[in-house]
């Protein structure tokens, strides 16, 4: 129905975690917003690092690798 989620990946330093503040904006209905972690630090960069390759990060129709293995090929 059009709904979208953003993932910000959010590091804390002096915890040595990642937290991913996952925003779930629903075509019919209220925006939710909620945590997940703690991500390990090593898993947290790799993902940034993949988001970081994409030309277009927030452009939802971009099909490029970084995409396709962040969503693990499945994109509508």
């Amino acid at each position: 129905m059009g709904d979208e989620y953003t993932e910000s990946y959010l590091f804390c330093g002096p915890c040595g975690v990642y937290t991913v503040e996952v925003c779930h904006d629903r075509f019919l209905g209220e925006e939710e917003i909620f945590p997940r972690g703690p991500v390990e630090k090593p898993e947290g960069d790799g993902k940034v690092l993949l988001i970081r390759r994409c030309p277009e990060p927030w452009n939802k129709k971009c099909r490029c690798e970084s995409h396709r293995v962040y969503f693990g090929d499945s994109l509508d």
